[in-house]
């Protein structure tokens, strides 16, 4: 999409600190300057978000994911990953191109790992029955 930014840090229009790269993926740091590590995974095929993905290109993001987050844990010293998506925007997605935030995790480093959820609305076993495949 000529709209899209990570389109253009793909094309090399806007550029980016680039961690890792291969035929169907790029791997650059967000620039929010929000935590430590902040990295984002995008295919390099404009896909909106996981709903419309083929599931070569999800394929593709997902191996990245894995490596990537190998290679924080292997390679540069943190014991864990957080990975984090949303998919449209009222799961809060802004950037409508699919990517993947890998952030590194250390123990004690005070980064929250997972939202703090109100409670839920509806009773669990009414959720369950329209959830169920």
């Amino acid at each position: 999409m000529d709209d899209c930014i990570f389109c253009k840090i793909i094309k090399g229009e806007i550029p980016c600190m680039k961690i890792y790269e291969d035929e169907y993926t790029i791997v650059f740091m967000d620039i929010a300057k929000d935590v430590d590590g902040h990295m984002l995974v995008v295919p390099k095929k404009h896909v909106t978000n996981i709903l419309d993905a083929d599931e070569a290109t999800l394929h593709h993001v997902m191996d990245t994911v894995k490596k990537v987050a190998n290679h924080c844990v292997t390679d540069c010293g943190y014991e864990g990953v957080n990975m984090l998506n949303a998919n449209n925007q009222c799961a809060g997605q802004t950037v409508f191109h699919l990517h993947i935030h890998l952030i590194p995790r250390k123990s004690g480093d005070a980064v929250p790992s997972f939202p703090k959820f109100g409670g839920a609305v509806h009773p669990l076993e009414e959720t369950y029955k329209k959830l169920k495949i």
